[in-house]
């Protein structure tokens, strides 16, 4: 089945540390494939945000959205977001960042455990895949608790290096007590949980979190699912978001959800 609804909640420009293009290619490579919302949530990491000039980086990616909105009102909706990395490993500064931009929408994510190098940056050999994991899970516990995003981005994100390029086994039923309560916690703070199809084009080959995990979601009581690429480069903009739609409906979602404003809008699945 093709869906009409495109929408792609999850997109990095030039203003992003790994990011590839400016704002303007983006929105021609999305209006072109007859996107209908986008969102640009670029990187803001809490945990290094005035040392390695994420501050600058909010500010520029920020400013650069609201022109956008302007010069491409007619063309396709988009969305001021922000992408905020650890922002429990410095609350108030991610607190003080989002009280004071406009934005339409938050995504919260982890990519690094406290004092460490980004999962994708980390050497495997040796290491203790299990602890690792033991404790990104329980960040993404106070992650989930903090609930001052408007989704909860890649939630298997480490098993994109661990289990798709460094091909490390992992048993993830060890884990399915603490993503049940992360979902939960979520739920309980009706929160969004994201489909993020960035893996469909990656070793690992499959979306974070999978369908088994957006189908607990759904049984546990969740209701609000967000779809993103994650793209960084024009010609992965809207890439797997038809797969994604799928994944939400085979799960049992008839919508996905947008933001405006800071407030949720469904978008149905058709």
């Amino acid at each position: 089945m093709v869906f009409k609804n495109i929408v792609d909640m999850h997109m990095h420009t030039k203003n992003s540390f790994d990011g590839n293009y400016p704002i303007e290619d983006m929105c021609d490579a999305a209006v072109e494939k007859g996107i209908m919302v986008i969102a640009f949530t670029d990187h803001v990491e809490m945990d290094y945000f005035r040392e390695k000039g994420f501050d600058k980086d909010a500010e520029n990616s920020y400013n650069d959205i609201i022109r956008a909105k302007e010069i491409y009102k007619d063309k396709i909706e988009v969305c001021a977001g922000v992408e905020l990395g650890e922002p429990t490993y410095d609350i108030k500064e991610a607190e003080l960042l989002i009280n004071s931009h406009d934005y339409d929408f938050v995504i919260g994510s982890i990519h690094n455990l406290r004092k460490t190098d980004d999962f994708c940056e980390l050497k495997y050999e040796g290491l203790d895949v299990e602890a690792l994991l033991d404790k990104y899970f329980y960040e993404l516990k106070l992650l989930a608790d903090w609930a001052k995003f408007d989704t909860f981005a890649h939630l298997t994100y480490p098993l994109r290096y661990i289990v798709g390029e460094n091909k490390i086994p992992v048993n993830m039923q060890k884990y399915q007590k603490d993503i049940d309560e992360i979902l939960s916690i979520l739920i309980s703070k009706d929160k969004a949980l994201e489909i993020n199809t960035s893996g469909l084009r990656q070793p690992i080959g499959i979306t974070m979190p999978d369908e088994s995990i957006v189908r607990r979601f759904k049984e546990l009581g969740g209701k609000m699912i967000t779809v993103g690429s994650d793209s960084h480069f024009t010609q992965h903009v809207g890439a797997g978001i038809q797969e994604g739609l799928a994944i939400a409906k085979n799960a049992g979602f008839d919508c996905v959800y947008i933001f405006r404003k800071r407030q949720p809008v469904e978008i149905e699945i058709i």
